[in-house]
């Protein structure tokens, strides 16, 4: 049977303190939720420390919302999959669509962090989703297989298995807070 991830992304809201009074407040809401869904919260990388402790050995997961393909290197502002395991962190997102659109991720660097994620012991959460001229030429389901096949591509089956894909349509993003 298909597992059930509810997986929250904070995105950039959120002070490490505002973070952990969130969860401080969310928990115990989170244990009405059936034990066949898998809660995961994705806060900024900078409320981890803060998050991490209160997410020990319960049944919310602690995610990260991007890694970086390399374990180490001179990357500046970036975070690597060792850096995320060393604060608990069990799944990250890869892919998502503010990250192609305004960071310049591509195909070939979502496989990387993907393959980056996996060798490290983490759950990736694949994100791949259309645009809304897609959507309107009706290419949708070309586009986002596209993005799936790249994503994948090389991937052991044991690593597959691992894999959680999401896929955005466009009608979600719009109309979101912040979005330039």
């Amino acid at each position: 049977m298909r597992r059930l991830i509810c997986a929250g992304n904070w995105k950039m809201h959120k002070t490490a303190s505002e973070a952990a009074a969130f969860v401080d407040a969310f928990l115990p809401v989170a244990q009405a939720v059936p034990d066949h869904v898998e809660i995961v919260l994705c806060p900024p990388f900078t409320a981890l420390a803060a998050v991490s402790p209160k997410l020990k050995a319960g049944r919310v997961h602690l995610g990260e919302q991007d890694v970086h393909w390399e374990n180490s290197g001179a990357f500046t502002g970036a975070v690597s999959a060792p850096m995320l395991r060393e604060y608990g962190v069990h799944y990250v997102l890869v892919g998502h669509s503010e990250r192609r659109e305004y960071f310049g991720d591509t195909d070939l660097t979502v496989r990387l962090k993907t393959a980056a994620a996996l060798g490290a012991g983490l759950t990736p959460i694949v994100a791949v989703g259309d645009t809304l001229e897609l959507r309107d030429a009706g290419k949708t389901l070309q586009h986002v297989t596209l993005q799936t096949r790249a994503a994948l591509e090389g991937l052991s089956e044991a690593g597959l298995e691992r894999v959680v894909t999401y896929v955005l349509e466009a009608q979600e993003r719009k109309g979101r807070d912040g979005a330039p």
